[in-house]
């Protein structure tokens, strides 16, 4: 069971609605549907919010600390409700993966993204759900000013669409069924 979402972006309006920031933009999103007010957590150095999705408490968290430095956040976070890492679910950008789409995993490495090396190396475990959301590969150009780039407007179109997809049915992602949340946002595609 899933009780700390995790949306890893930059702070600051020059990177709200970049690709880079497509955890942040998620748990936004997961916010408003269930009446989650943010507050800032100084002892998390980060936006908290608090939802019951499926009976559920669970909480939601925007590292302030920069993606580079959001293991400090969430680390913090894990230690302070005593949750264990298998009940943390980080949402995160994916180059891996084309725009629209999206795949739910637990374990693996970071594959190169900084903001998950963080954490891995503040948690000391790989064993944690992350929900990939698809940014694509850029096509010329390198992939730091890609990534801290906005979405072209098709672009926040399909992000949108995958959104609405994976939360008509958050309590698969809040109970971590890898089959049910990977078979909904394959039929975002």
């Amino acid at each position: 069971m899933i009780k700390l979402i995790v949306g890893l972006g930059n702070p600051g309006q020059q990177y709200e609605k970049t690709r880079h920031n497509a955890g942040f933009l998620f748990v936004d999103r997961l916010a408003g549907l269930y009446g989650g007010g943010w507050s800032r957590a100084g002892q998390f150095q980060g936006d908290v919010a608090e939802c019951v999705i499926g009976g559920t408490k669970v909480l939601l968290l925007k590292p302030m600390t920069f993606m580079n430095r959001s293991g400090t956040s969430v680390g913090a976070a894990l230690r302070y409700y005593k949750l264990e890492c298998g009940e943390l679910l980080v949402v995160h950008d994916e180059l891996e993966l084309a725009e629209g789409v999206a795949r739910l995993k637990r374990d693996g490495g970071h594959a190169g993204h900084n903001g998950l090396r963080d954490i891995i190396a503040h948690i000391g475990t790989k064993d944690f759900y992350r929900l990939r959301i698809g940014i694509g590969r850029p096509s010329v150009g390198g992939v730091a000013d890609y990534v801290l780039s906005g979405f072209s407007g098709d672009g926040l179109v399909r992000l949108s669409g995958l959104f609405d997809v994976l939360l008509s049915d958050v309590d698969a992602l809040v109970s971590g069924d890898l089959t049910g949340v990977n078979s909904l946002a394959q039929a975002a595609t």
